[in-house]
């Protein structure tokens, strides 16, 4: 009895201290079994994490901390007393002359419209240009021009009353209308001019007009060059470089520091890489024309093409007709352009026919002088041209057509030698006449102003380029010598 007790007593401390042991955490057999001495793969990269988490929270935690405003650095600033314009009597009374406007007339506007947009009735414009000598300042506006109206505030939805009007009659005069009631008193101010002779230059750069434009040349101007002086020797769509430079003479008027016009080309100097080109203006026989520095016209006696851009269809010699089936002899070269197209005279000519001409249609034929004559055929209409009319070289004496024996719009040209024909493509065309005795000394001796400013600005400009140094400063010097 005592001994099976004493089992029981004995088994209940075994399973108590069996069931402590097995819940007690034994930290050297963790420690014996989770680390040896190494790290385990997985234990370094929670370190590399943990580590990254603290490097981020000791970056990012400061910056939420109040942040100061940076105080700005104010400049100095000093007052000055400055003493006002006085407020005219007319200002302070409210009296005419207190509110004139000024305003810039855009491409294609009118009087008309400048009156209805200041809302002036328009029998007040009928008035104005009955005024002696205001219809032909204000009849055609060109863009640019400045024009002041003295018109009080109007009330709303009711007309104006003008009370003055400003304009410009030449460049050194301007009118000042007064109206009261039914009377108008002109009044004409004498405003200063100045024309100064000046040498622009510059480098071509992206866009020769637009750099042109930029030194104060006109519109006209850079068209001289392009299309009068220099369109013989120079392809500008080929031949210039964005570092080849331009010098160009022209007088240029100025009134009250503002530039008013520009001149006609005086002269002009071009270089394409390391060739360079000149032109000078001088009139003969009342004409003005660009030539060379010893006196040879720029202007060829004739332009090869009398349709810019055109195509070549049939060029010159037997060939079998398109209309009557057989051989025959071709006496010019076709151009097929579309209907309208321009046909231009290649040379200065006296229009020897206009009108109908058998096959040919629609024709005309221009006598050049010294046996040179030439035919334009097939046109659609003719030109604002009439027989025994002297015109130039490059006057539109047609538009292209399929009149007589034709088959499409083309043109068909023709040139004569006394009578004789001859290929326009192969023909070496005569030289245009230069100047001699009088009219060559009076153009030495006009040209030398140009001549002068060209060189002493092209020596600084070209300092650097020696060969075409030494050729501007022969080309300046030589003539002037002469004169």
């Amino acid at each position: 009895m005592i001994n099976s007790e004493a089992r029981a007593q004995r088994r209940q401390r075994l399973d108590a201290l069996r069931e402590s042991v097995l819940h007690r955490p034994v930290l050297a057999r963790h420690l014996s079994e989770g680390f040896n001495g190494r790290w385990s793969r997985r234990q370094w990269a929670h370190a590399s994490l943990f580590a990254t988490l603290g490097m981020l929270v000791a970056a990012i935690v400061p910056g939420f901390r109040a942040i100061e405003p940076a105080t700005p650095l104010t400049p100095a600033l000093h007052s000055m007393a400055l003493p006002l314009p006085t407020l005219p009597m007319a200002r302070l009374r409210g009296q005419p002359g207190d509110s004139w406007q000024a305003v810039r007339v855009e491409r294609g506007q009118t009087l008309g419209a400048l009156f209805e947009q200041f809302n002036i009735p328009a029998a007040t414009l009928q008035r104005v240009m009955k005024q002696p000598g205001a219809r032909e300042s204000l009849s055609r506006l060109k863009p640019g021009m400045e024009l002041q109206f003295d018109v009080p505030v109007p009330a709303p939805g009711q007309q104006v009353a003008l009370r003055g009007l400003r304009f410009d009659r030449g460049d050194s005069h301007r009118v000042e209308l007064s109206l009261d009631g039914e009377n108008i008193r002109e009044k004409v101010i004498e405003r200063q001019t100045e024309t100064r002779t000046v040498v622009l230059s510059g480098k071509v750069g992206r866009s020769l007009f637009r750099s042109a434009r930029k030194l104060g040349l006109s519109p006209s101007n850079v068209n001289t060059l392009t299309g009068e002086i220099f369109k013989y020797d120079i392809d500008f769509n080929e031949d210039v470089g964005a570092n080849d430079r331009f010098s160009v003479v022209v007088e240029q008027t100025w009134r009250e520091g503002e530039l008013v016009k520009t001149g006609p080309v005086l002269a002009a100097t071009f270089t394409t890489g390391k060739k360079l080109h000149s032109g000078f203006r001088f009139e003969r026989n009342g004409k003005p024309e660009y030539f060379t520095g010893d006196g040879r016209p720029l202007k060829k006696s004739f332009i090869r093409m009398p349709i810019p851009y055109a195509r070549l269809t049939s060029g010159f010699g037997a060939r079998r007709h398109p209309v009557l089936g057989r051989m025959r002899m071709h006496k010019g070269v076709d151009y097929a352009a579309g209907t309208g197209t321009p046909i231009m005279a290649a040379g200065d000519a006296r229009v020897v026919s206009a009108g109908w001409q058998g096959g040919y249609g629609n024709a005309v034929v221009l006598d050049h002088g010294r046996g040179y004559t030439t035919l334009y055929g097939h046109m659609s209409r003719l030109g604002k041209i009439k027989r025994g009319q002297r015109i130039g070289q490059g006057t539109v004496i047609g538009y292209v057509g399929t009149t007589g024996m034709s088959t499409g719009p083309h043109l068909h040209y023709e040139f004569r030698i006394n009578g004789v024909h001859r290929n326009p493509l192969s023909i070496t065309m005569p030289p245009p006449e230069p100047l001699t005795g009088g009219p060559l000394a009076q153009f030495r001796k006009q040209t030398s102003v140009a001549l002068a400013r060209i060189q002493e600005v092209e020596n600084i400009i070209y300092a650097d380029v020696s060969p075409v140094s030494s050729k501007v400063a022969a080309v300046a010097s030589k003539p002037g010598k002469k004169g």
